[in-house]
Parts: C-alpha cells; sequence; structure tokens
C-alpha cells in the first residue's frame, strides 16, 4: 500500500466484519442469480453497487436480454418486496404513486378519504420501459425517487427503506416514446449498458430456457442488512488522492474551462456535473466493499466512471459525426488522466 493509501483512516472492526460478510454474501447472490441468469457479471456488479449506495440504475438494451428477468430475481436474493411497472403511454402519475378515495366506515356511515398506495410503496420497483410515458408520469416517478415520498391530497406518505428503483430502456425502438430529459437522467447513479451474450453464454441459455428447471434463488441479504451494510459505505473513508482523482476526472469533461482536455472541448457540448463527482466516491467506495477491500483505490473509481458518465456527457455534433459516443470520450479520459499521480 503507498503512502497515500495509508493516509486513509483504518475503518472499525464492526465495519470490517460488514466488508467481509458482504464479499461473502455477494458471492451467494452472484450464486443464486446464476441459476436463472447467465453471465451479465458486470451488470449485477453495478446493479449491486447502486443498492449500495441508496441509489437507482437504468438498464439500456435491447429487448430479450433478460433485464426484466434480472431484477426480478435479484429481488428474489435480497428478501424485498418488488412491485413492477409498465410503462405505457395512458399511465397516470396516481397509477404509480396512489389515489384517495372515498370510503364509508361502515360503523358509524361517515365518508371520508382513505388514501391506497400505487406500487411505487415497495423496496424495489422494477420501472419497465421508463422511456414510453409522458413527461407528466417520468416526473412524477423521478420525484418520488429523489424525496423518497409522495405527496397526495397534501399529504406526505413516505415510501419504505431500503427503496431503489431500476428502470429499463430499448434504445431501439424510438417511435411512441418519450426520451427522459437529461436533467432528469441525472437522478440515476448509473446507465447500465446490457449486451448481448457470448456465443458460449447463448448456448447455455438456450439449453436452460427450453427445458425444465426447479432451481429457485433462495434470499441472501435482508431488508435490515442491506441498510447497515449502505451505513458502512457511507462510513468508509478513501484517501485523500481518491478524492483529488475522482474530482479531476469530473473537472476535465466541461468545455470551455481551465482544466478541460482538448477532446473534450471539441466533442462536448456539456460535461458532467457535481452529482457524478459524488457518484464516483459512492460508486468506488461500494465496489471496494463488494471486492471485500477495506481501501478505496483510483482503480475502484476507474471502474465505475463509464456508467456515471454515460448518461451525463452531452456529446455534440462533430463528435455525433464522427460516430464518438460517450464512452469512447469516457475511455479517452481514463487514458489521460494518471491514477497514480497526487493530482
Amino acid at each position: 500500500m503507498n503512502t497515500a493509501e495509508a493516509a486513509a483512516p483504518a475503518p472499525p472492526d464492526s465495519d470490517l466484519k460488514s466488508v467481509a460478510h458482504l464479499r461473502e454474501a455477494c458471492g451467494r447472490i452472484k450464486s443464486e442469480l446464476g441459476k436463472v441468469i447467465v453471465g451479465q457479471e458486470q451488470v449485477v456488479e453495478q446493479v449491486l453497487i447502486a443498492i449500495l449506495t441508496r441509489s437507482h440504475a437504468l438498464l439500456v438494451g435491447v429487448p430479450g436480454l433478460a433485464k426484466t428477468l434480472l431484477v426480478s430475481t435479484l429481488s428474489q436474493t435480497l428478501h424485498l418486496s418488488f412491485k413492477r411497472v409498465q410503462f405505457t403511454p395512458d399511465l397516470m402519475p396516481s397509477d404509480i404513486t396512489g389515489t384517495e378515495v372515498i370510503h364509508q366506515n361502515p360503523q358509524t356511515n361517515e365518508r371520508e378519504f382513505r388514501f391506497l398506495r400505487g406500487p411505487i410503496f415497495a423496496n424495489m420497483i422494477l420501472a419497465d420501459e421508463i422511456n414510453r410515458t409522458p413527461p407528466k408520469t417520468q416526473a412524477a416517478m423521478l420525484e418520488a425517487m429523489q424525496e423518497r415520498k409522495v405527496t397526495v391530497g397534501g399529504a406526505d406518505h413516505s415510501l419504505p427503506d431500503p427503496f431503489f428503483v431500476l428502470a429499463t430502456q430499448n434504445p431501439i425502438e424510438q417511435e411512441g416514446t418519450y426520451p427522459l430529459p437529461e436533467a432528469q437522467l441525472d437522478r440515476f447513479m448509473f446507465m447500465i449498458t446490457v449486451d448481448y451474450p457470448s456465443a458460449e453464454e447463448e448456448l447455455q441459455i438456450m439449453r436452460m430456457a427450453t427445458g425444465v428447471s426447479t432451481a429457485k434463488p433462495e434470499a441472501v441479504l435482508s431488508g435490515d442488512e442491506i441498510i447497515a451494510l449502505q451505513k458502512v459505505v457511507r462510513r468508509l473513508e478513501p484517501a485523500p488522492h481518491v478524492y483529488s482523482y475522482a474530482e479531476k476526472l469530473v473537472r476535465v469533461t466541461r468545455p470551455k474551462t481551465p482544466e478541460a482536455l482538448d477532446f473534450c472541448n471539441r466533442w462536448l457540448t456539456w460535461g458532467a456535473g457535481p452529482r457524478a463527482g459524488l457518484n464516483l466516491i459512492l460508486g468506488a467506495k461500494a465496489r471496494a466493499m463488494l471486492n471485500g477491500q477495506t481501501h478505496v483505490s483510483c482503480d475502484d473509481v476507474a471502474a465505475v466512471a463509464p456508467p456515471i458518465f454515460r448518461h451525463r456527457l452531452v456529446p455534440n455534433f462533430a463528435a455525433q459525426s464522427e460516430g464518438v459516443t460517450a464512452d469512447d470520450i469516457t475511455r479517452r479520459i481514463l487514458e489521460a488522466i494518471p491514477k497514480d499521480q497526487k493530482l
């Protein structure tokens, strides 16, 4: 361990035990998911990071890649309440948050308003094809994600804890969709790309999906354990040079600023905002814990940078005409900023 990493304070013994417990639980979760899901290790890791940091994630991939199955199976391994909301163009905000109805008391015959909770009152929400519903319903969903409560009839109703939303989006079918604005995309910690399986994985999927399977995932972590682990993530303290590295990664993305890299000035309209820096640190801490580490390294920051920058960097027309994507720009940024240098 170098001197910069040694500058980070040592975590207490209770947190060391929590990190060891999480690493063991992570292995069991992946094993349970393997009963139903083939491959997608990186997607699973990023979803778990979002959960440990009390954040939300957006999964983007073409149909048939088991995005929905992954989320529903993960909810079983975490022993949490789970609700799926299929977003459609006629979905109203009250269909998600709930609504007030008139209820007649059978004893007094008096009528009163009673709040009927919507599907958002669950620990894990699968927002399926979130870009298929109008902006008004999207805004209600995203407001609940940020505030962790809904307001109906002037009364606030708190959402359960833990609470996180895993949304899916189809990148190829844009007819009849309402793309999320950048300001609303920023509410998601990660934009996770779900890619095609390898040839070996595809053969295994065919065998599993066309046969008779009786294996069912078993619960590994409870809601209380997840809340405790989320607190450990917050207490884990990176060394100063890790903060500096994350700050540098964010600031070089902003065009027309003194710190901006040349290719960021050439290819970006907007760079990453302050929330990207917060997520880099939180994501790096959670990744370190998942790997059984009690110290956070610059490698952890670099590993979570692509899904954090993917929806926060806005390529301009020059980049689009050259076929340069946000992932390409992030890759070049990681190559340009050294990890082992005190910034």
